[in-house]
């Protein structure tokens, strides 16, 4: 359906709607309606765009823009000079452009499936007949009623009229987006409960388990399984890790790492490759070297730590003094016993070994046993002698 360029004007409806902003910058599955329209038509072929709106509205707009598209934006009350320029710079070969007027969005995958029927906001005009009409100062209306070729539902191109529409809305987006996924090759096994926005990136060969919500600019590679019950915002998963029934933020997971169950990656996490992070697991910018292990409840904030290491149930690292952040680093192959408390700023070396129950508040070189606890003392008979 759509060529190499489209035009897209943003109209303020909001004393129409009632709505603080326009109905195309209205979030429907956790993006405006304007970033689902602008990366379907991305993703089918349309690389230039050219926004044209309220000055106000104009960062919001371009931010709705996918990465690596051309984008021309014009916030002037009268666009039509700059549109010349971005029509008189596109290829010769480009005989059409495509006009989005008003809400609508772009589901070539429903279209696919005979489920088209109605006409949107959209239209495709002549490129040379647009700038001839620029050029004779003719009102944008009347040409686009004369001139224009309607994209009907046939193509994939569903209106938005009202925002009682939204709610529907956002059904078609979710299907449509899951459809076009298992085309790409990505396995979708309940695609009533996953929820993909239209920023993510995913590679043929992922696994989407049911509750599955992958979020932002989130990029998942090749064999890669997430879910059941996980999400993954602004984060990259690395080829065949896996990710479940856990929450990832602005994190970085290295490949066959395997997270979860019940998880948390909070933002600036880096993880190398065969990490493991088990149930009731915290980490907070921390970077955590290849092969390394940290089972289950255990915090790790503002911390570096190297590879093989294993952290034993219960460890956390004390990043907080109530002032500032403190910062822990670990050395590679180290051991960090069961319910110990590295108190930062600390660093272990190579090899280091702590015990269970320490509370660590000095460096510990390499190769070298800290322990830091009382002594235990065992009463004979006392327990007989307590007896009532």
């Amino acid at each position: 359906m759509p060529g190499k360029s489209a035009v897209i004007f943003v109209p303020d409806d909001t004393a129409k709607t009632g709505y603080p902003q326009p109905l195309m910058l209205q979030s429907v599955m956790g993006a405006p309606l304007l970033a689902w329209l602008a990366n379907s038509l991305f993703d089918s072929g349309v690389g230039r765009f050219f926004l044209a709106c309220h000055p106000e509205r104009m960062q919001a707009v371009c931010a709705c823009m996918p990465e690596g598209a051309e984008v021309t934006a014009a916030s002037e009350s009268n666009p039509a000079d700059l549109l010349h320029v971005f029509l008189s710079t596109a290829e010769d070969s480009e005989r059409t452009v495509l006009i989005v007027t008003g809400p609508a969005v772009y589901l070539p995958a429903l279209a696919a499936h005979g489920e088209a029927k109605r006409t949107g906001n959209v239209c495709r005009v002549p490129r040379t007949a647009l700038m001839d009409a620029i050029d004779a100062r003719a009102p944008f209306g009347r040409f686009f009623r004369e001139q224009g070729e309607p994209v009907t539902d046939a193509e994939g191109v569903f209106p938005v009229e009202t925002p009682a529409a939204l709610p529907v809305v956002s059904e078609l987006l979710r299907r449509d987006r899951m459809l076009r996924l298992m085309k790409q090759g990505v396995e979708v096994y309940d695609p009533a409960s996953c929820y993909v926005e239209p920023t993510v990136q995913l590679a043929a060969g992922v696994r989407l388990l049911p509750g599955a919500m992958l979020r932002g600019k989130t990029v998942v590679g090749a064999g890669a399984v997430i879910g059941p019950w996980s999400t993954v915002t602004d984060s990259e998963i690395g080829e065949n890790s896996v990710v479940n029934a856990s929450q990832i933020e602005a994190s970085h997971v290295g490949a066959n790492a395997k997270i979860g169950p019940y998880a948390r990656l909070r933002e600036n996490c880096l993880l190398g490759s065969g990490v493991y992070v088990g149930n009731f697991v915290e980490l907070k910018n921390a970077a955590v070297g290849a092969d390394t292990r940290l089972s289950h409840l255990s915090y790790v904030g503002d911390a570096a730590l190297g590879e093989r290491c294993n952290v034993g149930c219960g460890a956390v690292t004390v990043n907080y003094d109530r002032v500032a952040k403190q910062r822990t680093t670990v050395g590679d192959d180290a051991f960090i016993g069961c319910n110990s408390s590295l108190v930062a700023p600390v660093t272990l070396g190579d090899g280091a070994y702590i015990a269970a129950g320490s509370v660590i508040t000095e460096d510990v070189p390499a190769q070298t046993l800290g322990i830091a606890r009382s002594r235990q003392s065992n009463k004979r008979d006392w327990a007989a002698k307590h007896k009532k």
